[in-house]
This record gives C-alpha cells, structure tokens and sequence, in this order.
C-alpha cells in the first residue's frame, strides 16, 4: 500500500492510484488553494472524488491564459472536452495524471457537464465583453454550477439536489468574478455588465439572493454531498463586502485576513452551516 503523504493529504490508496491522486492534489494546491483547503477538511472518501474534478477544474480554467495565441488556447481546451467526450462514452482513460482518476470517479452520464464548462471557458480567450445577462448568467451556470453539481453528482446526491446546488454554484461564481476583477481587467477583458457602484452593488445582491435560495432548500442536499459545498466558505463574506463597499472591488480589496478565512472554512466544515 502507498500512502497518499499521511493523513494531511489524500488517504490510503495503492500504486500508480497514489501517485495520480497526488498530483490531482498537488496541482489544487498550487493553484487553486481555497478549493485545496476546503477539500482537505472534507472527509478522505471525498477527497479521491474532489480533488481530480478540481483539477480538471485548475487545467481547463488555465487553458486560455498560458498563451496569447488563440488559436493554441482553442486546442488545449478542445484537449479536455474530448476527454469529457471520451469519458461520457465509456472509452478507456488517456494515460495522463489528471485524466485517469477522473475517470474513476465521474459517471459517463456526467461527462457532459464538464465539456460544457470547458465550452464556456472560451470567453476567457478573446476580449469580447459579454453579450448581455443571460449570457453571464450562463457563463457561471457552466462553469462554477456545472463544477459544483458535478461534485455533488460523483458524490452521490439526487437530481433534487440539483436546484440548491447550482444556486450555491452561482453565488459562489459571483463572488469570484468580484474578486477576479481587477486581474481580469488587467489582461484586457471585461468581466462585468455594469462596473458602476450601483452595478457591483446589484450583482452582489444577485448572488446573495441565490445563496439565500440554496440555504432554503438545504434539506435537499444529502450529507454526503454536503463537500462539493464546502469551496463556498469565502462566497457570503466577499458578496456582502461588495455590496456594502463596492469600491473594494476595483481596488481588489475583497480578501479578508488569513485568520477570518480559515475560522470561517472550520465553522463550515463543523457544523455544516454552508
């Protein structure tokens, strides 16, 4: 048996198993630390599903900034969708770090709801700004509502899960364009429909609401599902500092202390309080 680097990392897995499962790890805590947080409070059978979906997660949302060439950015996406494609038929797994363990752990009927969000991570390659509401609204369904119900679904929860989870999933994906802005407008996009005060202010408000929505049908998310949840911790914090204090987006001053985040991700975690 190999040991997934003892009992602060993945769990008790065997072989080449550990060393993908490892990497999948290891590349959410390179680049995505509050996922990588919130996956290791989370209990070790969740982790084996988290942290591979998180790191397909990390490769396709990274896809369009590691080269200025559009074109090549249209090839490293369309890499992971025809690994979603081949998943969601049932194909043997490509030999590569990440593929394998997703594999595993995400059913052929899910596949699809990863292609999506890599199909939506194309705006992140060109400078258009979004075309209206609904197509912002759909750019956060796809992404950060497909990740989190995709989490959900591998972990095992219901279709009536579904409504809670992508409303969570749509908070959550406000609260990290807000604080995505400054960066975002740094390589030239434009993130958000309505920049102004009054707009940040709005937003927020939208996202609050889906989080007010999801808490209202907490009694539909199963327990087990309750992981996919826990990369949430920081939503509620950065809505509100953006609706009381919009300027804060701008300035990219939405980030609490080091110590607020962590108390916050154990109140989570411990009493389920998503």
């Amino acid at each position: 048996m190999a040991r997934a680097s003892g009992g602060d990392r993945v769990s008790f897995v065997c072989g080449a198993a550990a060393m993908t499962l490892d990497a999948c790890a290891a590349l959410v805590e390179r680049a995505d630390p509050d996922r990588f947080l919130a996956t290791m409070a989370a209990p070790p059978a969740a982790r084996r599903v988290l942290f591979p979906l998180y790191a397909f997660n990390v490769e396709v949302s990274r896809a369009p900034w590691v080269t200025e060439e559009p074109m090549i950015a249209e090839m490293r996406l369309q890499f992971w969708r025809d690994v979603a494609d081949e998943i969601g038929a049932g194909k043997p797994a490509r030999a590569h770090e990440v593929v394998a363990p997703l594999a595993a752990i995400l059913r052929p009927e899910d596949a699809r709801l990863l292609d999506e969000l890599a199909a939506a991570r194309r705006w992140d390659i060109y400078k258009d700004a979004f075309e209206d509401q609904a197509h912002f609204d759909a750019y956060l369904n796809a992404t950060s509502g497909n990740l989190i119900w995709a989490a959900a679904r591998a972990l095992g929860a219901a279709d009536t899960a579904e409504a809670p989870m992508r409303d969570f999933g749509f908070a959550m994906g406000v609260a990290g364009m807000l604080r995505a802005v400054p960066e975002l407008e740094a390589r030239g996009r434009v993130p958000l429909l309505d920049g102004t005060p009054q707009g940040v202010r709005d937003l927020a408000g939208r996202g609050l609401a889906a989080l007010a929505a999801a808490r209202e049908r907490r009694g539909d998310v199963p327990k087990l599902a309750w992981p996919a949840l826990y990369a949430g911790w920081r939503a509620e914090v950065t809505l509100k500092a953006a609706q009381d204090l919009p300027e804060r987006v701008i300035e990219g001053k939405l980030d609490e202390s080091e110590f607020a985040r962590r108390a916050r991700l154990l109140w989570v975690t411990s009493s389920g309080r998503w």
